[in-house]
């Protein structure tokens, strides 16, 4: 991941790690596979990436003032 993830930015972005593939969405961010972490340093970086993700997600829900209680109707 070169640059930051944006989450919920568009419906475009996206990456891989390991198994683990990180879609970004308007609506929704979705998390699929699996991701081996490994203690060493590949297992640190693959760690280090599904985190970045995770935590922009949560900092852009935290933002949305209109968070509404469910998308699902």
């Amino acid at each position: 991941m070169k640059q930051p993830f944006m989450a919920f930015e568009n419906d475009t972005d996206g990456f891989t790690t390991g198994n683990l593939s990180i879609k970004n969405g308007i609506e929704m961010i979705i998390i699929e596979g699996s991701l081996n972490i490994t203690k060493d340093k590949e297992g640190l970086e693959a760690a280090l990436k599904l985190k970045r993700a995770v935590d922009a997600a949560i900092d852009a829900l935290k933002r949305d003032r209109n968070l509404q209680d469910s998308i699902r109707g």
